[in-house]
């Protein structure tokens, strides 16, 4: 489902009175993209700080998107996310959502919106992951978040992938450098919903976009892949 389909299936989904809610500064008519990080009561949401920036100067570098510059910072809790094109929501700590975040999240995603959700303790067991995953659980059914195989249109919606890139600073949390060689997502009538990384993806493209020259390869390539889905499928 594309934006605009999005759009269309939202109003109807939820009435006019939650569009009604939404200011104008967040229908951003000016363009196709703008990205949007949510906050959530229970965790510390503010991390990658340099990672939107480094997305966004690669989405204006490598498509043809009309890119706003400027992250936004939205509550999970507030309908505002409900119309936003894209969302991140990251952390290291407790995932608990209140039910308003959790009406919300279960709205958005269900309507067609897409969320990038990040464990930036690249731990398969830790506080993010075990929490996250119960949130999910709770919120979707017992068996809605699954591994994603390595030849799904993710990975050639932009640049081609043989599944996930590995990231430089990949641990399980013990130490013993395991690599997650896949990623999670729940599905909605065939299409990526929530994407689930414990592979620390935001860390890894925290850092100021001109050091981009320094690379022998960009690794923020794999971040338009994630975008021109969530936008075109």
């Amino acid at each position: 489902m594309n934006r605009r389909r999005f759009l269309k299936a939202l109003s109807l989904f939820s009435g006019a009175g939650a569009l009604a809610y939404i200011p104008r500064a967040f229908s951003a008519p000016d363009f196709d993209f703008y990205f949007t990080r949510l906050s959530y009561e229970s965790g510390d949401w503010e991390v990658d700080e340099r990672m939107p920036a480094n997305v966004l100067n690669s989405l204006i570098e490598y498509t043809s998107l009309r890119v706003d510059i400027k992250e936004r910072i939205v509550p999970l809790s507030d309908p505002v996310m409900l119309t936003a094109p894209f969302c991140y929501l990251a952390g290291h700590r407790l995932v608990q959502f209140t039910h308003e975040e959790r009406q919300n999240f279960k709205r958005y995603v269900e309507s067609g919106g897409f969320v990038f959700v990040d464990d930036c303790n690249h731990d398969i067991d830790g506080m993010f992951a075990r929490s996250f995953e119960l949130q999910m659980s709770e919120i979707f059914g017992e068996q809605a978040l699954q591994k994603i195989p390595n030849d799904h249109q993710l990975y050639s919606s932009f640049f081609s992938f043989e599944g996930p890139p590995r990231t430089s600073i990949e641990l399980n949390g013990w130490g013993d450098d395991l690599v997650h060689n896949y990623l999670k997502a729940i599905e909605v009538n065939g299409r990526i919903g929530v994407l689930y990384s414990n592979k620390d993806l935001g860390c890894e493209w925290d850092y100021d976009f001109r050091n981009k020259r320094w690379l022998k390869i960009d690794n923020t390539r794999f971040a338009v892949n994630i975008v021109m889905y969530a936008m075109t499928v």
